[in-house]
């Protein structure tokens, strides 16, 4: 039964990540976006997959559903690296037409 409430807590905590990364890559920018939150985010869903993975009891599909939103962040990490860079490019010719 424990598991089964973890699996609904990974998936509520889970169900905004598709939403986020799909928001992260049309903005095309870094603001309102925290790069120590998302870390610290994929850091715990390591910590947890490697809980599961050590456990006497391994439940494959829970550890499933902490994959899953491993991978979400972890886009969203990747699209927080490509949005800095656009970030980045734009300051760049902003201070050239002002310059």
């Amino acid at each position: 039964m424990s598991e089964l409430f973890e699996i609904f807590m990974i998936v509520c905590f889970g169900a905004s990540w598709p939403l986020n990364v799909l928001k992260s890559y049309r903005a095309r920018t870094t603001k309102g976006k925290s790069l120590g939150f998302l870390i610290l985010i994929f850091i715990g869903y390591i910590c947890g997959i490697a809980s599961k993975l050590i456990a006497q009891s391994f439940k494959w599909y829970v550890v499933f559903f902490y994959v899953l939103n491993l991978i979400m962040v972890g886009t969203d990490l990747i699209l927080y690296f490509r949005n800095l860079a656009y970030d980045r490019k734009e300051e760049a010719e902003r201070k050239a037409l002002a310059g």
